[in-house]
């Protein structure tokens, strides 16, 4: 089943009054060690998808972010638990698409997106995006479900498609959609690919912008 943009925005709009319920617990670990990475580079952070904000918190105070999604309802709640918290270092909040970053070239010195690439229509077409904005010695931190590909598990992988894509994300996306995807590029390397819990489902993926394209 083919994914839209008008799709996704809906399904996350359904999802925002219980994404944190549902979908906390379970990312929690790839939010921390996806945030841990970004604020080693630190400087300038946009995290594409930001959902309801739930990482903003985790962020180093040194750390200036930007957080954008498709979802304002969502962006509701991020911009609620700032408020709440006082995280000064969120410099915005704003209303986005992964696959058109309004941003300038070469602006931001990590990009960070957690279970995005997997939730958005064209895939390649985003990871183009975060590679664009992003400066070059910067990185692209990205926690992903990664799909099975081959066997029994991409066989049922495939058959859910149809029902996941309308909530809004991806089962079937194996690592070598990354990997095809980085060799059409000169501009980019390849620098960690780790699993993450739970069940091995999941992995941080970070790769590095090695010069202006």
């Amino acid at each position: 089943m083919q994914m839209s943009t008008a799709g996704v925005t809906r399904a996350y709009d359904r999802w925002s009054p219980v994404y944190d319920l549902v979908f906390g617990a379970v990312f929690r670990k790839g939010r921390r060690a996806a945030v841990a990475t970004a604020d080693r580079i630190g400087g300038r952070i946009i995290e594409v998808g930001v959902g309801t904000g739930i990482s903003l918190p985790q962020y180093a105070r040194t750390s200036r972010i930007t957080a954008i999604d498709l979802s304002d309802p969502m962006l509701g709640k991020a911009r609620e638990r700032v408020r709440r918290l006082g995280l000064s270092n969120v410099e915005e909040i704003a209303v986005g698409d992964a696959e058109a970053l309004g941003y300038a070239a070469n602006s931001f010195d990590v990009v960070v997106a957690q279970y995005v690439v997997t939730a958005v229509p064209n895939p390649e077409r985003a990871l183009d995006e975060f590679v664009r904005v992003c400066k070059p010695g910067g990185e692209i931190v990205i926690a992903t479900r990664e799909g099975a590909g081959e066997g029994l598990r991409g066989a049922i992988e495939r058959l859910l498609m149809p029902v996941t894509s309308r909530l809004g994300f991806r089962t079937d996306f194996p690592f070598s959609r990354y990997t095809d995807w980085a060799a059409t590029r000169d501009d980019v390397t390849l620098v960690e690919h780790r699993p993450l819990p739970p069940l091995g489902h999941f992995s941080l993926v970070r790769f590095a912008k090695t010069k202006i394209s």
